[in-house]
C-alpha cells in the first residue's frame, strides 16, 4: 500500500509499503477514506521528537472503513465506517477505568523509552515516534487499529467524512483545553494560536458558555478565521503588546482563563524569541515557550492556564512564582479523545457545530509532502489539510 514516511527532518516521501495485517484478536484494518495533516506531525517534521527512525508512517488523524477485524472485536463489523482516536488504549487498565485514555498502561510496548523522558509512560499513539509505540500511522491507504473493541466510532451516514475525521484528535483536545478551565457564564477566556486545535479551543469555550474569546496569532489569514467563522475577537502579537492589551480589553483583571494551543515551537518577537531560538539549537531546553509563559503572566489571579499544545522535554524562564503566588491552576495532557468521541458526534449530528470550517486544502495522499510543506510554511493561507487516499 501507499503511505506517507518520515524519512529525516524536513523529508518525507509518500512509498510503498507492506500492508497492514490482524496480528491481535483484538484488532481491526481499516481502509482509509480521509486523513490529514496535523499540527503535532509538524513537531515530528521539524525533528522535535525523538526515536523516530527512516520510513516511519506518519499520521494519527484517520477514519475509514473496516475490512478485518479480529476473533474477539464484537462491536465491530466489515463495512463499518469509523473515526479512529489517536490515543491507542486498552479500556481495562486502571487509567481507562478513570477514562483517562491518554494514559493507557498497557498500549504502549516501549514505555522504557518514555518513562527516561517523563518518568512515566502515557498511551501509545499511532505514527508518533518509537518512544510512543512505534505505531504505522493513518497517513496510507490502510491502517491496523490495536484495541479496535475499545476505540473507533460507528460515524452514521448523515455526517460527511469531513465533519467526522477530526474527532479523531483536533475537535476534542480543542474541547477538552475549554473544558478543563470549568467555565462559568460570563467568562472571558484567551487562546494562544489559531491553528486547527485553536480554533476548536474557541468554538468550544462558547459551546461551554464563555461570553467571550480572545484569540492571539501573527498570521492575519488565522487571525481572520478566528474572527469570521470561530467567533472570536484577535490580537496579532506581533503588532500589539499582548498583556496590555489583554488588560484593557478585560478592565484591568486579566483573561479567566488562559488557553495554550502553541506548544513546543512557539515564537515570539524580539529578545524573547531569540533567546529561546539560541538555547534550542544549543540544546539547553528542548522547547520554545513563550506562548506558555505569556498565558502564565496574563491570565487573572485565581484563574486556569490549560495547556492543549504538545510539548516534549524541557523548557526555560518557566514563570513558576506567578503560578503559586496568584494561585493559578495549571491542566494539561494529551487529550483522553475516547471518553468525548460520543459526545461531540452528538453535538455535530445536533448542529451545534460544523468541524469542517477548519479545512482550507484537500490534497491526494501522494499529494503529502507537497501538503507538509504547505503547512509548515503557513503558505497559501494553509490551516488544515484533509488527504484523500
Amino acid at each position: 500500500m501507499k503511505a506517507t514516511c518520515w524519512m529525516g527532518t524536513r523529508n518525507v516521501k509518500v512509498q510503498e509499503v507492506p500492508d497492514p495485517t490482524i496480528m491481535n484478536p483484538r484488532d481491526a484494518v481499516v481502509k482509509i477514506t480521509s486523513t490529514a495533516i496535523c499540527g503535532s506531525d509538524l513537531h515530528l517534521y521539524n525533528g522535535f521528537i525523538p526515536s523516530m527512525k527512516s520510513g516511519d508512517v506518519l499520521g494519527h488523524e484517520f477514519m475509514g472503513e473496516v475490512v478485518e477485524v479480529g476473533d474477539s472485536v464484537r462491536n465491530l463489523s466489515v463495512g463499518d465506517r469509523v473515526v479512529v482516536p489517536f490515543p491507542i488504549a486498552c479500556g481495562n487498565c486502571a487509567q481507562c477505568e478513570r477514562e483517562l485514555y491518554s494514559l493507557c498502561e498497557n498500549s504502549n510496548p516501549n514505555a522504557w523509552m518514555a518513562e527516561k523522558m517523563w518518568g512515566y509512560s502515557p498511551c501509545g499513539i499511532f505514527g508518533y515516534s518509537h518512544m510512543l509505540g512505534g505505531y504505522a500511522g493513518g497517513q496510507a491507504q490502510y491502517a491496523r487499529v490495536p484495541f479496535a473493541d475499545v476505540g473507533p466510532l460507528k460515524v452514521p451516514d448523515s455526517i460527511s467524512d469531513d465533519q467526522a475525521l477530526f474527532l479523531s484528535d483536533i475537535f476534542p483536545t480543542g474541547y477538552m483545553a475549554a473544558e478543563v478551565c470549568n467555565i462559568q457564564p460570563g467568562d472571558i477566556i484567551a487562546v494562544w494560536g489559531c491553528g486547527p486545535v485553536g480554533q476548536f479551543a474557541i468554538k468550544s469555550a462558547y459551546m461551554l458558555g464563555a461570553e467571550r474569546v480572545i484569540a492571539i496569532d501573527r498570521f492575519p489569514y488565522r487571525l481572520r478565521i478566528a474572527h469570521d467563522r470561530a467567533g472570536a475577537e484577535t490580537i496579532n502579537y506581533e503588532e500589539t503588546d499582548v498583556m496590555e492589551a489583554l488588560k484593557e480589553m478585560t478592565g484591568g483583571r486579566g483573561p479567566d482563563h488562559c488557553i495554550d494551543a502553541v506548544g513546543l515551537e512557539g515564537h515570539a518577537p524580539g529578545l524573547h524569541g531569540a533567546y529561546d531560538k539560541v538555547k534550542t539549537t544549543l540544546m539547553m531546553e528542548t522547547d520554545r515557550t513563550p506562548a506558555l509563559r505569556q498565558a502564565i503572566m496574563s491570565c487573572r489571579s485565581g484563574g486556569t492556564v490549560s495547556v492543549a499544545g504538545v510539548y516534549g522535554g524541557f523548557i526555560d524562564k518557566f514563570p513558576m512564582g506567578a503560578v503559586v503566588n496568584r494561585s493559578l491552576t495549571i491542566r494539561s495532557g494529551q487529550t483522553h479523545v475516547h471518553k468525548y468521541l460520543r459526545p461531540l458526534l452528538d453535538r455535530i449530528v445536533k448542529g451545534d457545530i460544523d468541524p469542517s470550517f477548519v479545512i482550507t486544502h484537500r490534497l491526494t495522499l501522494d499529494e503529502a509532502a507537497s501538503g507538509y510543506d504547505m503547512f509548515v510554511n503557513k503558505a497559501d493561507d494553509c490551516l488544515k489539510v484533509v488527504l484523500k487516499p
